[in-house]
């Protein structure tokens, strides 16, 4: 068994309160987890109004079909997320 995931740091500009952020953050976890059905939570920097880790984790047996699946939700987020930047990404694999 593999487990595979996905950080992304995401920058939230002019956010000004913890309440706006969850707003800005939760339709792209729930977008997340109805496109492609993986694991997705805010996992970091939860006291930050402007930042957020945003995890994201699948399972399976074949490391190179989990790569090429987290690579595309990375592609994704960064082509339709259009509240703030990603500032970074982080994709492991362990065993």
């Amino acid at each position: 068994m593999k487990i595979a995931t996905l950080v992304i740091h995401l920058h939230l500009p002019g956010c000004g309160s913890l309440k706006e952020k969850r707003g800005r953050i939760k339709p792209l976890v729930n977008r997340l987890r109805r496109e492609f059905n993986l694991s997705v939570a805010e996992v970091g920097l939860n006291d930050k109004w402007g930042e957020a880790l945003i995890g994201c984790a699948m399972v399976g047996n074949d490391a190179a079909f989990l790569q090429s699946a987290l690579e595309t939700v990375r592609k994704w987020v960064e082509a339709n997320w259009t509240d703030g930047d990603i500032w970074d990404e982080k994709l492991e694999i362990r065993e």
